[in-house]
């Protein structure tokens, strides 16, 4: 009985947090998680009190889409300003939100996007990241 009791938990647990995107504890354990599952991270340089980090967090950042796809394909990391995380100083933008995407190792592969982007252009930026990710990681293993 106990057993079906603990089942009934875990498959409870796991719906609830199958809405959110997964984010790494920090930028560090970040890193080692894209390296150890070879995947580019999406790093998000924000900030609580900032409007459009609040629109991007409660708009897109909550969508079915963008969270399966960052899930699936991405290591998701987030540093806010107002709390002081370890943030790259190469990574630190004027304005937030910033959304970069690194290598596994956090070396940018792009610009960053800045400011708050409606769910369908982030996942076209996805899918750009993803397409060249796999194709730098095609030519390195020839």
């Amino acid at each position: 009985m106990a057993k079906i009791f603990l089942y009934i938990a875990l498959l409870i647990g796991a719906a609830l947090h199958a809405g959110e995107i997964a984010w790494a504890k920090d930028f560090k354990s970040g890193v080692e998680q894209a390296t150890k599952a070879n995947k580019p991270i999406m790093f998000i340089y924000s900030n609580h009190n900032c409007r459009y980090c609040v629109l991007l967090e409660e708009t897109t950042l909550k969508d079915k889409r963008v969270i399966e796809g960052l899930g699936r394909d991405f290591v998701s990391v987030v540093s806010y300003t107002d709390e002081r995380d370890y943030t790259p100083r190469d990574l630190m933008t004027p304005g937030t939100p910033s959304i970069w995407f690194l290598f596994p190792n956090g070396e940018p592969m792009f610009q960053p996007v800045m400011g708050a982007i409606d769910a369908e252009n982030f996942l076209k930026a996805l899918a750009i990241v993803k397409e060249e990710f796999d194709n730098l990681s095609e030519g390195k293993a020839k």
